[in-house]
């Protein structure tokens, strides 16, 4: 039996998240993702699409008291997940369940989900794609079970109309995001480019989209960077970490 380890959500106010080595194991994108959404105080329920081990949830559960739904399709991914609600006394907010994406309204109403989160597998797959070994490695990086259009297309049947969807992406899929986006009714109303060094392209870029929601300016934050010229990561970094100025001796976990 492979052993599974706690690990802090890093810093994050002794959040805990439960792994596995031979998983998909908690990343940087997600934790970008859970400080980049906003939540409007009139929203009632949240739904993470693809929570893995449930960093997500487990992140806007500081933000807010209001239901938070992870639907998983993997088993193993599931039941670590689950058993991380426990162990941070989270029962009473956070929900696993085991769903497709594309088989959302067996679990749920249509529309009936006030914000709509996704961290969602980045790589296009053909097959001369290169892949993980591990199963849970390549359906969390490459797109096997869903591509991004059936992505968008899942959070279009959830979410209320007004409602509020986060996604990250790779930055060179933004021209992809922004036509789906369109497609399925949704308005990109802010949108935050990363970086992972100052003299390297963006790598991501966070989007808020409302659906059906009324077209107006745009807002482009500045830039998000990862790590200064020095090799240490930015303070922004350290702030969304709930590091402050102290360093983090463990970022390993962040590349994994």
């Amino acid at each position: 039996m492979i052993r599974e380890e706690i690990h802090d959500l890093l810093a994050y106010d002794g959040l805990k998240i439960i792994q596995r080595k031979d998983l998909f194991r908690f990343s940087l994108d997600s934790l970008l993702l859970g400080d980049f959404v906003r939540i409007n105080q009139k929203a009632n329920k949240i739904l993470d699409l693809g929570t893995g081990l449930g960093p997500i949830p487990f992140y806007l559960s500081l933000k807010t008291d209001k239901p938070i739904i992870g639907i998983e399709i993997q088993d193993d991914m599931i039941e670590l997940a689950k058993k991380s609600v426990v162990l941070n006394a989270l029962e009473n907010q956070v929900t696993i369940t085991k769903c497709d994406m594309r088989d959302l309204r067996s679990i749920l109403p249509a529309n009936s989900i006030d914000i709509v989160t996704v961290n969602p597998p980045f790589f296009k797959y053909h097959d001369s794609s290169f892949v993980n070994k591990l199963d849970s490695q390549t359906m969390a990086r490459h797109e096997i079970t869903i591509d991004l259009e059936g992505v968008i297309q899942a959070a279009k049947q959830m979410v209320s109309t007004g409602g509020t969807f986060f996604m990250i992406h790779r930055a060179n899929r933004i021209d992809e995001i922004f036509l789906r986006f369109q497609e399925n009714r949704f308005i990109v109303k802010r949108m935050r480019f990363v970086f992972t060094k100052h003299d390297k392209p963006a790598t991501m870029v966070m989007v808020e989209a409302k659906f059906n929601g009324n077209h107006g300016s745009l807002i482009v934050e500045e830039p998000l960077y990862i790590y200064e010229r020095s090799g240490e990561y930015t303070k922004e970094v350290l702030r969304i970490f709930h590091l402050g100025d102290v360093l983090y001796d463990s970022q390993s976990e962040l590349s994994e």
